[in-house]
């Protein structure tokens, strides 16, 4: 049964490894990301009243939604069975959403989203309400979003061609930034320890 799991998910993308396909992997994962931070932000505001969210990052991207749809893009083929689309589309984002919950609070101790209030959740990282609403989302992600996305890369891909290396290295910069920033939030917040005793 895993073996015929494994040969329905046709990773047969080749291009990824040119400059060409990085180019259009920093395009899509940039594009993801800015969407993710409005989604994120426009539920906080007609939940709580307040569009700007805490982000991990420092600018206006939130990678989780960059990766997540990434991974199926490159996983689902139109010859997909369906029955593996769906379990892909509730798998892949939850994955991403506990892996980086748990990776983030081992680093910076510090828990970014917390679903322990929410029925039949994991260490507040995951939950299954949130697991089928991902689910509902990626599956209008590829079934309409990421065309548009695609055509919108195909309509700019020569411009982007001379800017995409910029791009990669402001994320690289923003992540070194934000983790200066979070380990000297987490040192500022330890307890000062007293040598004399």
């Amino acid at each position: 049964m895993s073996l015929s799991f494994l040969s329905s998910i046709e990773f047969s993308h080749l291009e990824l490894f040119s400059v060409e396909g990085a180019a259009r992997i920093v395009f899509y994962f940039t594009a993801y990301s800015f969407i993710g931070w409005l989604l994120e932000n426009s539920y906080s505001f007609f939940s709580k009243q307040k569009f700007f969210k805490a982000n991990f990052l420092y600018g206006p991207f939130k990678p989780m939604y960059g990766f997540a749809p990434l991974l199926l893009v490159y996983l689902v083929s139109p010859d997909t069975h369906w029955a593996i689309v769906l379990l892909l589309c509730v798998a892949i984002p939850t994955l991403v959403e506990y892996g980086s919950g748990v990776l983030l609070q081992k680093l910076f101790h510090k828990q970014w989203w917390d679903y322990s209030d929410t029925p039949l959740q994991l260490q507040g990282h995951i939950c299954v309400p949130f697991s089928i609403c991902w689910g509902l989302l990626s599956i209008i992600c590829l079934q309409w979003v990421h065309p548009a996305i695609a055509s919108l890369y195909e309509a700019i891909a020569s411009y982007w061609g001379w800017v995409w290396s910029a791009v990669g290295l402001y994320f690289l910069a923003d992540l070194v930034l934000t983790i200066r920033k979070h380990s000297l939030q987490e040192l500022l917040t330890e307890e000062p320890t007293n040598p004399i005793q």
